[in-house]
């Protein structure tokens, strides 16, 4: 396993102090120069699929799970762990003072047509829907977001961001 990235939210005072910890587990997945991503209207940003893992349950499950749901792939195949990302931020639930979070990409292949995704409330209420896009596209998208520092970005577009500028290096072959 390869740590790709620490990131500290810029909020966040201090690392020590009740830490609430979350695992989760992300998909890339690239097909004709498109990568399959959650557009969500609420922080006007692009983020890979993925989320939680629960107590117990196995990452590989866990992440064929979360890409069903919020995307409805099918068929689901991981092809390789691609590394992980070590964030620290602000916590919003009582008795935490922040959040660690342990996020894993895995490289992913998918049946060619997605089925209705099934979205939590939270999710369907913060406007979230599963989009084919050029990678190049979504990343200017983030990265205008920031530089406009856009008064409802959320704490996870620098993840997120950093992310498809990484995929698009490694991952991507560019056409033009």
């Amino acid at each position: 396993m390869k740590l790709l990235k620490e990131l500290i939210h810029p909020e966040l005072a201090s690392r020590t102090g009740r830490t609430f910890r979350r695992h989760a587990a992300r998909g890339i997945v690239l097909r004709e120069g498109r990568i399959l991503l959650l557009f969500t209207e609420r922080y006007n940003d692009f983020s890979l699929p993925g989320g939680g893992v629960d107590e117990g349950e196995d990452i590989q499950a866990a992440l064929k799970r979360e890409l069903e749901e919020e995307t409805g792939a099918r068929d689901v195949q991981v092809q390789a762990h691609y590394g992980f990302i070590e964030e620290y931020r602000p916590h919003w639930k009582p008795g935490y003072d922040l959040m660690h979070m342990t996020s894993h990409f895995f490289i992913c292949d998918v049946a060619p047509e997605l089925a209705d995704a099934r979205m939590e409330r939270h999710e369907i209420a913060n406007g979230m829907k599963p989009v084919w896009i050029d990678i190049f596209e979504a990343m200017h998208h983030n990265r205008q977001v920031m530089t406009r520092q856009e008064q409802t970005m959320g704490q996870s577009i620098q993840r997120e961001t950093f992310m498809l500028e990484k995929i698009s290096r490694e991952l991507v072959v560019r056409t033009a």
